[in-house]
Parts: structure tokens; sequence; C-alpha cells
């Protein structure tokens, strides 16, 4: 994706990269409820500056859960002059329900018994400063992705990793990808003793398509870019 744009943290005439202290939003996403490692956050915040460098926005993730990964790239939106869209329909994956490791207790509404992270997403979105620049689109992906018409700078997907659920978001979102815009995928593991292996072959599968060439790792997440202009039609890659 070509040379690293400069970490907010280290823009502005004041002091030296040295001196500088990480901006707010920093602390707010390690304060975030989620999954995803501070560096593998970072790789993706520093993924969008550089597209939205070149082709502006918007910027879209599948997968809010509670915010986490929203504040990396709305952070990187607002820098970008542009917007993220987060699609979760905010009811918890399969491997987020009770029973599996993975389940918090604490993002089930007692009203109604069921997961609702919703709630968990917009504060931490609040306490980022970034209001301005994340719209939480509450709704299944699938549905979402059968109503948007126009292009994405990037995309990101982190959705629910059962087989159906992620095909859904494939075949729904990754022809809308700009040529010359960003794919990311989280959790993309080749060894199955490491996660589940439908990220890993619908990731790798798109590579096949020629459609998309790799341009970055961070741990399990895995970025790419366009090489080949879509139809925009929805394709499951197999």
């Amino acid at each position: 994706m070509g040379p690293a744009p400069p970490s907010p943290a280290r823009r502005g005439s004041a002091g030296t990269a040295r001196d500088a202290q990480p901006p707010a939003w920093v602390a707010a996403a390690a304060e975030a409820k989620g999954f995803m490692p501070p560096a593998e956050g970072m790789a993706l915040h520093l993924a969008a500056l550089e597209v939205l460098g070149r082709l502006g926005g918007p910027v879209l993730e599948v997968g809010t859960y509670c915010g986490k990964s929203a504040i990396y790239l709305g952070a990187a939106a607002a820098l970008g002059g542009s917007v993220l869209y987060s699609v979760d329909h905010h009811r918890g994956s399969e491997e987020l329900q009770a029973g599996w490791p993975d389940h918090d207790p604490e993002v089930v509404d007692p009203l109604t018994g069921l997961v609702d992270t919703l709630p968990f997403a917009r504060r931490a979105i609040a306490g980022a400063g970034l209001e301005e620049h994340v719209v939480l689109v509450v709704g299944s992906s699938a549905t979402v992705a059968g109503h948007w018409a126009g292009a994405l700078s990037m995309l990101f997907i982190d959705g629910g990793h059962g087989a159906r659920v992620a095909e859904a978001d494939f075949a729904g979102w990754v022809p809308k990808v700009a040529l010359g815009g960003a794919l990311a995928v989280h959790d993309v593991f080749a060894d199955p003793s490491e996660g589940g292996q439908v990220p890993y072959e619908l990731y790798t599968a798109v590579l096949r398509s020629g459609e998309f060439e790799e341009v970055g790792r961070e741990g399990s997440l895995r970025l790419a870019r366009r090489v080949v202009p879509g139809d925009g039609a929805a394709k499951v890659w197999v």
C-alpha cells in the first residue's frame, strides 16, 4: 500500500515525536471490549489512512461488536476527512453466545436475555470523540449490503465466522471495493490449531481470483488491494 503515513501521535509542529502523547482515541480503543490486539488495530488504522489519502472515502466495516476496531478506523476517517460505516446487528455472532468461550455475560440485556452490544459500541465511539465520523448501522450485513449502491475505498470484514454468515459478508461486500481500494480481513489463521478456517479459506480464495493482491500482514489481520475492476456482482469465492 505504499509508505505508511505518520501516526497521528507524530503529527503537528509542537514538540518532537518522542515528546508527543498518544491521541485520546488510542486509550479509548484500549479500553473498549473486543478481540483486536493493539498492533493489529494500528495496522488497520494506518492502512485506512493510506487508502483514504489516495481515494477518499467511505470506509465500511462488517462486525462492530463493542466498537474497538471502529475506533481505529474511525480515527483514520476523521484524519482523512471521511466516514466509517460500521455494520452489525448487535445480537452477537454464534461464537459470542452463551456456552461459547468468548461469551461475555456483561453484554446480555437483562430485560430480553439477548446479547446487545449496541450500547457498548455507542459509549466507546462517544468516549473516543468520533461520533461525527463513525455511523453505526444496525442491521444484518446481508440486508444492508443488498441496499448499498456505492463503492468503498476500504472494507474490513470481521463479522461472524460461521461459513454461511461469512460467505454472505464476502459475497455482499467485497464486490463493492473500488479499484485500488483496500480489503482487510481479521482472524485469518492458516493453522487450524490457532483458529477457525472460514475467514482463511474465503480470504485465500479472494486472492486466487486475481482481483486482489496481498499488501500487508499483522498477526491475524490480512490486507489486500483491488487490482482488477469489479463488476459489482455478488459472488462467493470458493
